[in-house]
């Protein structure tokens, strides 16, 4: 069973004291690397486990940490995803990879 963290702080000290220690970000239809700039598509890799954190002033303000893991086991990292106003433009099978964990 997934953690409960009570801040996105908190969840990604949790995530680093796991393992997941790359830092992602979208690329439109990949997630990228920050650091080394290997990228995953949507069918490298999987969503262990997200947990969704609302704004304080504007709950359309808010942010999902998710959990990922590379299908081949190399690398294991977190994404964080802003939705609403600040959501990032991502390819409709990131979209819809995405989706299906909130």
């Amino acid at each position: 069973m997934a953690a409960a963290y009570d801040t996105m702080v908190d969840a990604l000290a949790g995530a680093r004291e796991r393992g997941y220690t790359t830092d992602f970000n979208i690329a439109f239809d990949k997630l990228k690397c920050s650091t080394t700039g290997i990228c995953l598509s949507p069918s490298q890799f999987e969503i262990v486990e997200f947990h969704r954190f609302e704004g304080f002033t504007n709950p359309s303000d808010s942010s999902i940490v998710y959990f990922v893991e590379a299908k081949d086991g190399n690398m294991k990292g977190v994404l964080v995803s802003a939705y609403g106003t600040y959501a990032d433009a991502a390819s409709d099978e990131m979209i819809r990879k995405l989706s299906m964990h909130h």
